[in-house]
């Protein structure tokens, strides 16, 4: 039912920014919950930050929290997260995703899933 499409990724030095976009189709983006995963070479996918339909209420991985922005434009079809202060241990593929809520999204499970975008923070 949507099709996600990740870009922005790319090398940075640690302590600067990037601005991850995720670019839906499909025609019920605004019913479902956003969100953003991360994996890196030999670790399991990590829940990174995740948004409700309203864009009211957001969560985050204690790990990116105060670092780390998620945001959406619906009107765009589009998520964002804008990551700053990043650091080497940020370095992953960052997957975007939707759900029917955000706690279901965390869960991986019945997730519509992006195709990644790789993030490398070099110290």
């Amino acid at each position: 039912q949507v099709q996600l499409v990740e870009s922005g990724g790319g090398l940075v030095q640690a302590g600067g920014s990037l601005r991850l976009s995720c670019a839906a189709s499909g025609r019920t983006f605004s019913n479902y919950a956003a969100g953003w995963f991360r994996q890196a070479p030999g670790k399991e996918r990590e829940f990174v930050a995740a948004i409700t339909w309203n864009g009211i209420s957001t969560v985050y991985a204690e790990v990116v929290k105060g670092r780390f922005t998620i945001s959406r434009d619906n009107a765009k079809n589009t998520v964002y997260l804008q990551m700053n202060s990043l650091k080497p241990e940020d370095t992953a593929v960052y997957v975007c995703a939707v759900a029917i809520n955000s706690g279901t999204l965390r869960t991986g499970i019945s997730n519509y899933w992006g195709q990644g975008t790789q993030v490398t923070v070099s110290s």
